[in-house]
């Protein structure tokens, strides 16, 4: 196919963004907020998106958003951003969210997302995002698992039409 961009590796987009929970995040609880949550998920899949893509790319959908566990104040909260399965102009990111504790060094899973971020359309024309280099039996299955995702989001969003 004419055009078609070269496939790249999930980890030439991994991106892992790192900040300390202030007060200003939390609740009254001392919890972090979970839209606060969501803003730096949204922004650590936004930048591997553009990683992988170079291209601009905006937000489409937020599947499978999961709170597992607080993020306390005083923690570090550490977000790892890989893509996991790309499509023709749209690619899907997952985010693994980890509260770390700074004087211990202990850490936990606090939140896992997959979103879905599409190519902003130029002169009426959509870019098409580079393929997705899928080498090892887990990235297979990751993958496997975004197609269907995908799959389901689709029908989802025919369903409403």
């Amino acid at each position: 196919m004419l055009n078609e961009p070269a496939p790249k590796a999930a980890a030439e987009s991994a991106t892992e963004m790192v900040e300390v929970v202030l007060p200003n995040d939390a609740n009254p609880l001392g919890f972090m907020l979970g839209g606060n949550v969501m803003r730096l998920i949204d922004l650590a899949g936004a930048v591997a998106a553009i990683r992988h893509s170079r291209i601009p790319m905006v937000t489409a959908s937020v599947d499978g958003l999961d709170f597992i566990n607080p993020v306390r104040v005083g923690d570090l909260i550490i977000l790892k951003a890989r893509v996991t399965a790309t499509f023709k102009t749209s690619l899907e990111v997952e985010v693994l969210v980890y509260s770390e504790q700074v004087l211990t060094g202990n850490s936990r899973l606090t939140s896992r997302a997959h979103l879905t971020f599409v190519t902003v359309e130029q002169n009426g024309v959509r870019s098409r995002v580079p393929p997705l280099l899928v080498e090892t039996d887990e990235e297979r299955k990751i993958e496997e698992a975004a197609r269907t995702r995908h799959a389901a989001h689709l029908a989802r969003r025919d369903a409403r039409r």
